[in-house]
């Protein structure tokens, strides 16, 4: 079995939401205030319409079924598209993030063997974020919360008010998935100054790593021990700079609170494959290893690496763990299997 954890989905109903944030699909691009996620492809619309027509017509339940097929892939879990996060939206934050909860479990609800998603919620007000996790989770059958790396307008991951967002996750026994977002957005009409989208194509794995070292700088991993989080894009850089990161935690950042060493929390973590060589994939399974691995891909994004448990030296046991079995128990994902036994 394979199950693709990172999987990005716009249904119509999470389009043309507010009259300056949108979302919006143009002929330049998805655009969410004054940013507009740039490309190198040849226009293929003529005008708003036919860009969001273009869209809408590889998400839905058919177009992603027939990729899957494709790739041998058995289920998606999706989640919103992070330059949708809406952190810096104000109040709308909030009503985004219940748009999105409703139009993914709904899409979800279709094919429930096929589809399963990450909640979104507004970090940038935890109370609000606090009440709808529980109600995406409990209500509309989230697997987990999909979250960016840092900089929730202003509030940053080692942040204490963030710490009840954390308890109620650990409460309810679903991990964190987290993704970068362009943090260029918050330049507003100075956004093109983010030469070359760099806070997107390197800050994603920036803000990925920064995740990983301020969780647990900021002692959450000691108070939510149980909390468990998986970092897409192998980890940022986490993984590779994971001996530099152990070994000045323990001698510089003394404002730091973990009460551990940071290769203690290891457990608390979970990555995926998402490399470009074989070589680098199989460096981080033989870093992590393979109890800690999941399968994630950007399914259906830019680009496309093939089976990321090929070739890497991988028993057969070990890659149905990272293809599928630690997703299955980390999300409490039910299979025809498990139906079966029971």
């Amino acid at each position: 079995m394979l199950i693709d954890v990172h999987a990005h989905l716009f249904t119509p109903g999470m389009l043309n939401r507010h009259p300056f944030w949108g979302p919006f699909m143009k002929p330049q691009g998805l655009t969410v205030g004054h940013f507009s996620l740039g490309t190198k492809q040849p226009v293929k619309a003529a005008n708003d319409a036919e860009a969001e027509a273009n869209l809408l017509a590889r998400m839905t339940h058919a177009a992603r079924l027939e990729i899957m097929a494709q790739r041998g892939v058995d289920k998606l879990v999706l989640s919103t598209p992070s330059h949708a996060f809406m952190y810096w939206a104000g109040e709308f934050g909030n009503e985004y993030a219940r748009i999105c909860n409703d139009e993914l479990s709904a899409f979800c609800r279709v094919m429930p063997d096929k589809f399963d998603f990450w909640a979104h919620a507004n970090l940038a007000d935890p109370e609000a974020a606090v009440e709808e996790i529980d109600r995406a989770v409990r209500v509309l059958g989230a697997k987990g919360l999909c979250v960016g790396g840092t900089n929730f307008a202003g509030i940053q991951t080692y942040d204490e008010r963030l710490f009840p967002v954390w308890a109620r996750l650990a409460e309810l026994d679903v991990p964190i998935m987290v993704h970068g977002f362009n943090q260029s957005i918050y330049l507003g009409e100075r956004h093109h100054e983010d030469r070359f989208e760099t806070s997107s194509i390197i800050g994603d794995c920036v803000d990925e790593t920064l995740f990983f070292w301020y969780l647990i700088c900021s002692g959450a991993l000691d108070a939510y021990p149980s909390l468990k989080t998986y970092i897409t894009h192998a980890g940022g850089m986490a993984v590779f700079q994971l001996g530099r990161l152990s070994d000045l935690n323990s001698v510089m950042a003394p404002d730091s609170r973990n009460q551990r060493p940071v290769m203690d929390y290891m457990k608390n973590f979970y990555f995926d494959l998402d490399l470009h060589h074989p070589a680098l994939r199989r460096a981080v399974a033989e870093v992590v290893g393979p109890d800690q691995l999941l399968y994630g891909t950007n399914f259906g994004g830019a680009y496309d690496y093939g089976d990321l448990t090929a070739g890497i030296d991988l028993s057969d046991a070990d890659r149905e763990k990272i293809r599928s079995g630690n997703a299955i128990n980390l999300l409490k994902i039910e299979t025809p299997q498990a139906a079966e036994a029971a």
